[in-house]
């Protein structure tokens, strides 16, 4: 069976790392044709837009969608594309897996957690403004019951479908009590559908203390957006960094898939940088489509270059400065060969 998939590279790194997952999806043997498109500030100039409609639409007509880092102007410039398609295309949940890997050098080595972020509202709504120019600004999170009760019961659908036993609502409903207090009460309703399935709570930033002393006490962890953003990046940080971590963006009928880490634009056309991430964001994706065979072997085939630890990047090695590191294009070589 083939698929049509629209591939956005991205910027900075994102044309590298988008090109190693590329190669090493093809590699597995199944039949899938690129609808490549371009998003970012490079298209500005010709568009007056980081996100033209022909990218969307792209997205909508195929329902399958993968894309590498695109840089986000912070303080000033355009909103994120990223926090731009969720909200489109109502990619509500964010599912970022985080799972330890043999020769990644982290605290751990059993972490197997799962962190559902809600994708659509919270704080990045982007709701702000200025009260008083120059001296005060004033943002507004938006909670709403729908989005809560979707969220909390994609974690649920996921932990069950995946043999989970324990999904944790973070919340930080002893502060902000009307907003968070929302999600809470929802999440609750929801837990008493799924029996089968334990449930707890947990304040995000006790959560956050001991997700960093007993990450094995946790499993599936579902949040609100900017809670999810953090925690997320923390669970990475628990697995390697960044480099490692793979994410999706999922709705009720359409999928976009992209590495969790940002677009490095320092290190742009180097080959130097890991293509883990999207490489695994690439076995998610295929795992969505039903390609479950596939996505093992990729997860497979990159559990064995890095345990191997020769043909890996330098943020792979024990040291950074090790001549023996290999490029971004060298290292999806290695994980094809493994294939």
């Amino acid at each position: 069976m083939g698929y049509t998939v629209t591939l956005i590279p991205g910027d900075g790194i994102g044309a590298e790392v988008s090109d190693a997952m590329r190669r090493v999806v093809e590699a597995t043997g199944v039949d899938i044709t690129w609808d490549e498109q371009q998003a970012g500030a490079d298209v500005i100039a010709e568009y007056g837009t980081p996100l033209p409609d022909h990218v969307v639409e792209s997205i909508q007509r195929n329902r399958v969608g993968i894309k590498g880092p695109i840089t986000t102007p912070i303080g000033t410039g355009f909103r994120s594309v990223n926090v731009a398609l969720r909200q489109r295309l109502d990619l509500y949940a964010n599912l970022r897996p985080a799972r330890s890997l043999r020769g990644v050098a982290a605290a751990f080595s059993d972490v197997d957690l799962v962190i559902v972020r809600e994708n659509t509202e919270g704080m990045y709504v982007g709701i702000e403004h200025e009260v008083i120019k120059g001296e005060a600004a004033e943002a507004i999170r938006i909670i709403t019951r729908r989005a809560s009760e979707r969220i909390v019961r994609f974690a649920f659908e996921y932990a069950r479908t995946n043999g989970r036993k324990l999904v944790t609502a973070v919340h930080k409903g002893n502060i902000l009590k009307i907003t968070d207090g929302l999600f809470l009460q929802t999440a609750h309703q929801v837990a008493a559908d799924y029996p089968d399935i334990a449930f707890n709570d947990r304040i995000v930033d006790n959560c956050a203390m001991q997700l960093v002393q007993r990450p094995h006490e946790y499993d599936v962890l579902v949040m609100t957006n900017l809670f999810g953003d953090i925690i997320s990046d923390l669970c990475s940080g628990l697995v390697g960094g960044l480099g490692v971590a793979p994410g999706a963006n999922i709705g009720d009928d359409i999928a976009v898939f992209e590495p969790v880490h940002g677009s490095a634009p320092k290190y742009a056309g180097q080959n130097k940088v890991n293509p883990t991430a999207t490489i695994r964001s690439g076995a998610m994706m295929l795992r969505y489509l039903g390609e479950i065979e596939a996505a093992d072997r990729i997860d497979a085939a990159v559990a064995q270059v890095i345990g191997e630890g020769h043909q890996v990047t330098y943020d792979l090695k024990a040291t950074r400065d090790d001549p023996t590191a290999v490029g971004t294009r060298e290292m999806a070589d290695a994980i094809i060969a493994a294939l």
